[in-house]
């Protein structure tokens, strides 16, 4: 638990001054920012060589942060997410008070409500959402554990979680799905 906390208070420390973080999440392993701070996002487009138009995923530690970040959101999408087993990303329209290049170009913007305990409690000390992208350059494939992750990403990085390296349980992305003004959803990723 001391490295746990440990890592913490280090992710803090870089995410207060505007860095990237390398941290595992309830899906795979991620790289993270601030997502209100537009500078520290484009660190990320950079190491990742992705296309700046290409929008990112944003967790949140509990649902109650989506009426800060979504202007007038469908709160019926709370009901839908707890009836998913697997970690959900949902798209919302109407973003605000995020960092304009984690948004879309329609404005809208994916977020996840985090469910790993490392995340919940790296979020609600930081008392902001932060960005979670897959560890890997754009165009390859996610890292399925902390082992896949390549040099080249891990130099472009601040801070390091060593929190849960070992773990040689493969993950999966998230589902995805866009929530629609009607109260409909489109699948976006199974």
């Amino acid at each position: 638990m001391i490295d746990f906390l440990n890592d913490i208070s280090n992710c803090l420390s870089v995410l207060q001054d505007g860095g990237i973080i390398l941290y595992p999440t309830d899906t795979i392993w991620g790289i993270g920012c601030d997502a209100t701070n537009e500078t520290a996002v484009a660190k990320i487009f950079v190491l990742k060589k992705r296309a700046e138009e290409k929008s990112m995923i944003v967790l949140m530690e509990d649902e109650k942060d989506i009426i800060q970040y979504i202007v007038q959101p469908d709160l019926s999408v709370i009901d839908y997410l707890h009836t998913v087993t697997k970690p959900t990303t949902v798209i919302y329209e109407g973003a605000t008070g995020l960092a304009e290049n984690v948004l879309n170009c329609d404005g809208s913007v994916a977020i996840r409500i985090t469910h790993d305990p490392f995340c919940k409690l790296l979020i609600k000390k930081f008392k902001k959402p932060i960005v979670s992208t897959s560890a890997n350059v754009s165009g390859c494939s996610p890292p399925a554990t902390f082992s896949f992750i390549t040099d080249e990403i891990k130099n472009g990085i601040d801070y390091i979680v060593q929190h849960r390296q070992d773990d040689f349980v493969t993950a999966a992305p998230s589902a995805i799905i866009k929530w629609n003004k009607n109260g409909t959803m489109t699948i976006i990723r199974k």
